[in-house]
């Protein structure tokens, strides 16, 4: 059955975009003071902490099958804790202007997921289209010509695989969480607590701060945990109920609008030509695939 839309996507879908867009520039402070695992730890832990909060209040029950909860452990490593390790690795060495550019080209990977793994139909002219068009972007963005021009390329392998979990992560949700009927908040919860737990003995095994706390590394942290990962996913969950899991997925359209503009307006960060214009092609590529131009394209 088709994701019932309804008149409230539009705003929901916005607002999620601002968050997560603004959340390049929180791992670039939060840096300061932690290690990406650090960073990924706290901010699920913390994003764990405000949905106990939402969902004490609301009374709302927890899962009790062991199936259920680790379905949740792997949704929530795809969504959260293995992501938010590899941005955080990878922000160490590139602009955050240029994170939250390649993080667009998560539509192309959830469309070459499902293909991959959550559909059997042979795939339509228009996605393996849309997909060569969004490949092509990313080759653009990161200047390929130039063998990734001064990023390193550890780095630009990072952001390529949390996409790729990404993108895996959407239908994932849709197969196999969304089935078990469970309250949004609680789907969420389980997620962030279990990469939470995850990461911790991770955590643990190395430096708890690498360097003084720093007010602006404290605050991005809890904007991460509280906003960035606890409400929005709430937020993104509820999106992808109603939309699907392609559309929801293309949220990522707005964050390196904001993303870019939080990079260079804040941080004084440069771009190059290059960058902008893949992240146009990359989000073209995007909609060919998920079939936004076809009433252009096809014969009536």
């Amino acid at each position: 059955m088709k994701p019932q839309k309804s008149p409230g996507w539009v705003f929901s879908y916005i607002l999620l975009g601002i968050i997560w867009g603004s959340s390049f520039l929180f791992i670039m402070e939060s840096l300061k003071t932690f290690s990406p695992i650090a960073i990924a730890f706290w901010r699920t832990a913390i994003g764990a902490l405000t949905l106990v909060v939402i969902l004490t209040s609301q009374r709302v029950s927890m899962p009790k099958s062991l199936k259920h909860w680790g379905l949740l452990w792997a949704s929530g490593l795809l969504m959260s804790g293995i992501p938010a390790v590899l941005f955080g690795f990878a922000e160490q060495h590139v602009s955050s202007a240029l994170a939250s550019i390649m993080n667009a080209s998560t539509p192309v990977f959830t469309v070459l997921a499902i293909m991959i793994a959550f559909r059997a139909e042979k795939p339509k002219p228009q996605v393996v289209v849309g997909l060569g068009l969004g490949l092509i972007g990313v080759f653009v963005v990161l200047a390929i010509w130039q063998g990734f021009g001064d990023n390193d390329p550890l780095a630009v392998g990072a952001l390529l695989l949390a996409v790729t979990f990404y993108g895996f992560g959407s239908p994932f949700v849709r197969k196999f969480i969304e089935p078990l009927g469970l309250d949004p908040k609680t789907a969420v919860f389980g997620q962030v607590s279990t990469s939470a737990l995850t990461l911790l003995p991770l955590y643990l095994a190395g430096p708890l701060t690498i360097a003084a706390p720093r007010f602006e590394s404290i605050a991005s942290i809890l904007a991460l945990g509280i906003v960035g990962t606890g409400l929005a996913y709430v937020l993104y969950y509820r999106l992808l109920a109603t939309v699907g899991s392609p559309i929801a997925s293309a949220v990522t359209y707005l964050t390196p609008v904001v993303g870019v503009a939080i990079g260079v307006l804040l941080l004084h960060e440069t771009i190059t030509w290059h960058e902008p214009l893949g992240a146009v092609i990359i989000i073209f590529g995007a909609a060919v695939a998920q079939g936004r131009f076809n009433r252009f394209l096809v014969k009536k």
